[in-house]
This record gives structure tokens, C-alpha cells and sequence, in this order.
């Protein structure tokens, strides 16, 4: 169980979703005045995040089904 949590969080598809929500959010609160620019930022910072979960989502449960076969 350790080893699988640390593979997750030194995963190349982890860091790069990390980076891009950090980045984004770093960006919409260092923007002006523009609302709409913060908004957007935020929108896609969260949206990184949760691209990144679905793509691990997926890929956990075509292990799951793969292990299942083998059984």
C-alpha cells in the first residue's frame, strides 16, 4: 500500500497536474483586476486536477480488470 501511494505521487502524470494547478493558481491571484482572468485560471487549475483523476481512474480500473482475467 506505501509503495503503491508513493508510485502515484512521484508519477510523472502527478507532477505535471500538480505543477499546472499550482501555476494557475498562482496566475489567477496575481492578475489584476481582471476577473475574467482569474475565473479562467482557477477554472482550469481545477480542471488539471481533475483531468488527472479521471486519467488515473481509468487507469486503475483497467488493472483491476486485467488482474481479474488473470485469476
Amino acid at each position: 500500500m506505501k509503495n503503491e501511494i508513493l508510485r502515484k505521487l512521484t508519477s510523472r502524470k502527478f507532477i505535471i497536474a500538480l505543477t499546472t494547478f499550482v501555476t494557475a493558481l498562482l496566475t489567477a491571484f496575481n492578475v489584476g483586476e481582471n476577473e475574467i482572468a482569474q475565473i479562467v485560471a482557477i477554472i482550469s487549475a481545477f480542471g488539471s486536477m481533475i483531468a488527472y483523476i479521471f486519467a488515473e481512474a481509468y487507469v486503475d480500473g483497467k488493472g483491476v480488470t486485467n488482474e481479474t482475467k488473470r485469476e
